[in-house]
């Protein structure tokens, strides 16, 4: 499989200007069109339902941010292979916060994986990857980010969907509008949430009337919980490992789209990576090889495609699974 380029997830780079909402507005005819693009924005919300009063606070302070486009254009120089993915994602450092942090909220994600059935240590990972528990969550002006990039036209349809769904976030009282940031591309709080995926999935877990991913450690593991276990997270159940390859083999049978059992792919010659036969209790699972036939292979279950619905990167599902592994090992 060809390599991934990092997801947007990653840049959570916070201009001072951004995050205060001084930044530059656009100059002349361009800051007319910016601002008359908000009253179209305003009449949807009322159309959809929203209280005039909610929108009129939110925007009134919406700026547009020229770094958003700038971000949002910029190309990276060359790809990552997933060995350097690997070693920015899964820190040594990361490793043992994911340690301290599963130990420490030990409790509560016992009560989570009882509710979702979702194991503990894969919550702590998503959490983990996504916010680096919670630490770095993005300090850009949501509805100020997503208005910019509606307005910018290149995927406009989309982001004035989500533009809307923050602002039905702020409508159903969940949070302040001066409050509601998150990276550069609107994605929110300890898990990352776009708001649809928010108004899908986030829940009130301590049941105080608000679903608050930003600063309640409760509600963002459960909403995590949650999101993975509506995308099939199959409780009980592996993500994946890595297998050897036997010399010669023919990479074809690579690829989520070719799913066998466990047996089959002993017969072909995959073997578990210290070398021995692989174990016969999997159901059916995929062969995937992130960088290609020169890297490591991976036999990778129905869980991992579930990590793959929340971020379809290869990559980060993968990260995803070794994070929570090397919690499983202590």
């Amino acid at each position: 499989m060809t390599s991934l380029r990092v997801s947007r997830r990653l840049v959570f780079g916070v201009p001072l200007l951004a995050a205060s909402g001084l930044a530059m507005r656009p100059a002349g005819a361009a800051e007319g069109d910016f601002y008359a693009f908000l009253s179209g924005v305003r009449r949807d919300a009322a159309a959809q339902g929203l209280r005039v009063s909610t929108v009129e606070i939110a925007l009134r302070n919406t700026q547009y941010l020229p770094h958003v486009i700038e971000l949002d254009r910029k190309q990276p120089e060359r790809t990552m292979t997933f060995g350097e993915y690997l070693e920015k994602v899964v820190t040594s450092q990361r490793m043992d916060g994911a340690r301290t942090q599963l130990a420490e909220n030990r409790t509560l994600l016992d009560g989570i994986w009882r509710r979702f059935n979702v194991e503990p240590r894969f919550v702590v990972a998503l959490w983990g990857i996504e916010s680096d528990f919670g630490k770095v969550m993005g300090n850009y002006a949501v509805v100020s980010a997503l208005a910019t990039l509606a307005y910018d036209g290149r995927r406009s349809s989309y982001f004035r969907g989500e533009l809307i769904s923050a602002l039905r976030i702020l409508d159903q009282g969940h949070i302040r509008a001066d409050n509601m940031t998150g990276s550069w591309a609107g994605a929110m709080g300890q898990c990352q949430f776009m708001p649809s995926t928010f108004l899908g999935y986030a829940i009130d877990y301590d049941g105080d009337g608000r679903k608050d991913i930003w600063n309640d450690r409760a509600d963002a593991l459960a909403s995590i919980a949650n999101f993975i276990s509506r995308l099939g997270w199959r409780g009980g159940e592996g993500w994946g490992r890595e297998v050897m390859l036997p010399v010669g083999f023919d990479t074809s049978y690579t690829g989520l789209e070719v799913k066998r059992p466990t047996g089959e792919w002993s017969r072909v010659g995959v073997r578990s990576i210290d070398g021995g036969p692989l174990a016969g209790r999997e159901g059916e699972a995929s062969l995937v090889m992130p960088d290609g036939a020169s890297g490591p292979a991976y036999l990778v279950y129905d869980n991992f495609r579930a990590i793959m619905k929340w971020n379809k990167s290869t990559y980060f599902a993968t990260a995803v699974g070794y994070l929570a592994d090397s919690m499983a090992r202590g």
